[in-house]
């Protein structure tokens, strides 16, 4: 009885709007829409207050990649709660965050030998831009204030990242509040020449000698850095085009631009390597990461930035602060143990040369829809893919929207944004998992239509 009574407190909250979700259709949500309570969690699957098991399509939001509940991780939480549940970092420590720092280091292209701990990829993004922005200026070329980021970019929600990033919805109401002087990159997603690619597509290297007209247009003089994600995820899995990001290197290392890769997705196995960076093949100054570092459990992000950006900040007075930057819980202490852990587990279960194990099996099986007449496009690469389905006409959203409802009755708990659906299961997903997951979404763009 206790528990119908604490059952319909919820609904009747959930209903009210107690609750202000993030994006979220709130008004939509609480008008039209059953329940959607998430009440426990085990290996790749949810539970719903419903009872509905939901198979874990996305990892979370990209973050819990060894799945939920891991026993290992449950009790790195109560150990460490009972031993040092808080630490302040501003000139103290603990030794869990130097070491989770050491090793994150040691996963990084080489060259990248110094973490500074955030609390999410938006927190990582900001102070990432601080970075190159106080790079610059200790160098005495404080001229060089300009970010680029890139169209259809997503780089959390602080003023500095949604200003570099690159998604309309995120940036209209809110552009009183943008930073001065950010330009954009043309994004590389033309399904005309792309469409149903496999990995990397072969066109739009070219793309990138849209950074020379960026540079012709403001001066190299005044650009800091530019920021990119290595695969855009957030906005439904754009894949770099071969080389395209090798000659973004190139054309930041003969400028003096810094280059800042938002590895907060692709960052720890997802694909199929430590980082983006080394997947395909390029060094960047700084990079974000966040999200898998920690599998989502507790809140952590961080940047990792190069011997020679690290070594610029350390001069003048020896009991100056170098970097005015930080935040209560950067490095925390239940972060940092969650951290060791799951860097652990990814180490003795092989779980980042597995994605590269069932990046050929998702790959085979998400572009078996393409038979499907509602399919626009499939793209994948790494343990990530993405479909787009055509649009009703005068109905944008409607299709996609009716395939999240009907996949939370299928056993399938989708990332849905307008037409586009989102793929990147946990690692410890099987192989037969993935093409029960594919099976069942093919059966549910037919219900839907």
């Amino acid at each position: 009885m206790a528990q119908d009574s604490e059952k319909a407190e919820l609904l009747r909250n959930e209903r009210e709007g107690v609750y202000w979700q993030p994006f979220t259709a709130n008004r939509h949500l609480r008008a039209n829409m059953p329940p959607r309570t998430l009440v426990s969690a085990e290996g790749a699957y949810y539970t719903t207050s419903e009872g509905h098991r939901l198979f874990d399509t996305l990892s979370g939001l990209w973050c819990t990649p060894l799945g939920h509940a891991h026993p290992r991780i449950v009790e790195a939480v109560r150990r460490q709660a009972e031993t040092l549940d808080f630490a302040p970092s501003f000139q103290l420590t603990h030794p869990g965050a130097i070491s989770l720092a050491e090793r994150i280091a040691d996963l990084a292209p080489q060259g990248m030998d110094h973490v500074f701990f955030a609390n999410s990829g938006s927190e990582a993004v900001d102070t990432a831009l601080k970075v190159a922005l106080g790079y610059h200026r200790i160098k005495g070329a404080g001229n060089r204030f300009r970010m680029i980021g890139r169209e259809r970019g997503y780089h959390g929600v602080g003023f500095g990242g949604m200003s570099v990033g690159g998604i309309v919805s995120n940036r209209k109401m809110f552009a009183a509040g943008m930073m001065p002087g950010v330009d954009h990159l043309r994004h590389t997603y033309e399904p005309a020449h792309m469409a149903f690619t496999r990995g990397q597509p072969a066109w739009g290297t070219h793309r990138a000698e849209d950074l020379v007209r960026l540079v012709t247009l403001h001066d190299a003089s005044t650009i800091a850095a530019v920021i990119v994600e290595p695969v855009q995820g957030s906005t439904g899995v754009i894949v770099p085009p071969v080389g395209y990001l090798q000659r973004l290197r190139e054309i930041c290392t003969a400028n003096g631009i810094l280059l800042i890769f938002d590895e907060v997705i692709t960052g720890f196995g997802r694909m199929g390597e430590n980082f983006g960076a080394q997947r395909f093949g390029v060094t960047p100054d700084i990079i974000t990461f966040a999200k898998a570092v920690t599998n989502g459990i507790v809140p952590m992000g961080g940047v990792i930035v190069t011997d020679e950006i690290y070594n610029t900040f350390m001069t003048g007075p020896e009991n100056a602060i170098e970097f005015c930057h930080g935040y209560t819980y950067s490095g925390h202490p239940m972060a940092a143990a969650v951290g060791h852990v799951v860097l652990d587990v990814m180490r003795e279960e092989g779980l980042v040369a597995r994605v590269r194990e069932l990046e050929p099996v998702l790959e085979d099986a998400i572009h078996t829809l393409k038979d499907l007449d509602t399919i626009a496009d499939i793209r994948n690469i790494g343990l990530t893919a993405a479909i787009d389905l055509k649009p009703v006409d005068g109905k944008p959203g409607a299709r996609g929207q009716a395939l999240f409802e009907a996949a939370l009755r299928g056993g399938l708990l989708l990332r849905v944004t307008g037409e586009t659906v989102s793929f990147g299961p946990p690692f410890i997903s099987t192989a037969q998992e993935l093409r029960d997951m594919v099976s069942t979404l093919r059966q549910l763009i037919i219900q839907v239509g």
